[in-house]
């Protein structure tokens, strides 16, 4: 997978500038024919545009309840299945190629152009395809979902 990722900035003097424009070295797999990258993320809302500090380089294992994600994941053909929840709302954009997400056994196949809004649903990728599938993921923390006085937090 090769992202490049291109990040302005502020030079001293208020001046536009591209602080940083290269490819993506942080990329990563939790489990066969996956794929991803951050390419950018926030540990507090609104976020602060003159903090210096690289998204790059924060650890988004567990996202905490200010936290913010851009990721790019490429799903391949064969993909391990991960039915898991997330305590984000997700915006997802698909690339290239196609995959079914699977909800709570409702599959919908979603196909390059096609865009998603996740909220806080149990939910796998499958890509029984022949070509692998990229995504671009936007997460934003989220309030976990509660519905009859039964929470349903974060797994998988």
């Amino acid at each position: 997978m090769k992202i490049r990722r291109v990040v302005t900035g502020h030079d001293e003097n208020g001046k536009a500038i591209v602080s940083h424009d290269e490819l993506c070295t942080n990329i990563l797999s939790r489990r066969d024919f996956h794929q991803s990258c951050v390419v950018w993320s926030s540990g507090k809302l609104p976020v602060d545009n003159q903090d210096p500090a690289d998204g790059y380089t924060r650890d988004v294992a567990v996202l905490g309840k200010e936290d913010s994600v851009f990721r790019i994941v490429q799903y391949d053909p064969g993909v391990a299945s991960r039915n898991h929840r997330t305590e984000t709302l997700d915006y997802a954009v698909v690339m290239s190629g196609s995959i079914d997400m699977d909800i709570d056994g409702h599959r919908v196949r979603l196909q390059q152009g096609d865009v998603l809004v996740q909220r806080g649903t149990i939910h796998n990728w499958v890509n029984n395809g022949t070509e692998p599938c990229v995504i671009a993921f936007v997460l934003i923390a989220a309030k976990p979902i509660d519905l009859t006085h039964q929470t349903l937090h974060a797994h998988g």
